[in-house]
């Protein structure tokens, strides 16, 4: 034997002589965990089985661009929904206060007064012993689905007892010109 270690043939393997182990054993090759590795095309399935594999950047992108055209789509036809289901709900508030005004009328024999307003369906007037009220159902006048008051007027507009108004819901989408929605019509 020689008195120096043999060097390793390859680079993924080395040689233990007698000098490394202490003792006389024959020449065994040992390999270098380089040479353990699984081939380049296998690295992400054992990532992916370790629990080490997420996803890439590309990926992430492409999922976020599919959501944002989704709702790209969807996202206009669900705020028209709103508007219209507000619209609604203004026109059936307008219709329980012409209800409750005829409730009014019916008990008092005439409408409330402009200076009297819709609070005279919820609050007995000084003076007025035929009030039955509270007319309108909580026991206070709501206000529209876009949190303004009502406007009550008398007498209202075309000839009729009253009117009432709702003006938050803007200008048309249309004309431009403000669009209220009103009890005169309905």
């Amino acid at each position: 034997m020689t008195d120096q270690a043999t060097e390793p043939t390859t680079t993924d393997e080395a040689t233990i002589t007698d000098e490394a182990i202490g003792h006389n054993a024959p020449e065994v090759p040992v390999t270098e965990p380089a040479a353990c590795a699984p081939a380049k095309g296998t690295r992400l399935a054992l990532q992916r089985r370790r629990g080490q594999g997420g996803f890439t950047l590309i990926e992430m992108l492409v999922v976020i661009t599919i959501i944002g055209l989704i709702m790209a789509l969807v996202g206009p036809r669900v705020l028209n929904y709103l508007s219209e289901s507000r619209v609604k709900a203004a026109r059936i508030q307008i219709q329980s206060f012409a209800s409750a005004l005829d409730l009014f009328y019916l008990d008092a024999g005439r409408y409330p007064t402009g200076s009297e307003g819709l609070d005279a369906l919820v609050h007995p007037l000084a003076g007025m012993n035929a009030w039955n009220g509270p007319y309108l159902k909580g026991g206070n006048v709501p206000n529209d689905p876009w949190g303004n008051p009502y406007v009550y007027s008398v007498p209202g507009e075309h000839g009729a007892a009253y009117e009432v108004r709702s003006v938050g819901h803007g200008k048309d989408a249309t004309t431009g010109a403000v669009a209220d929605i009103t009890s005169v019509g309905d």
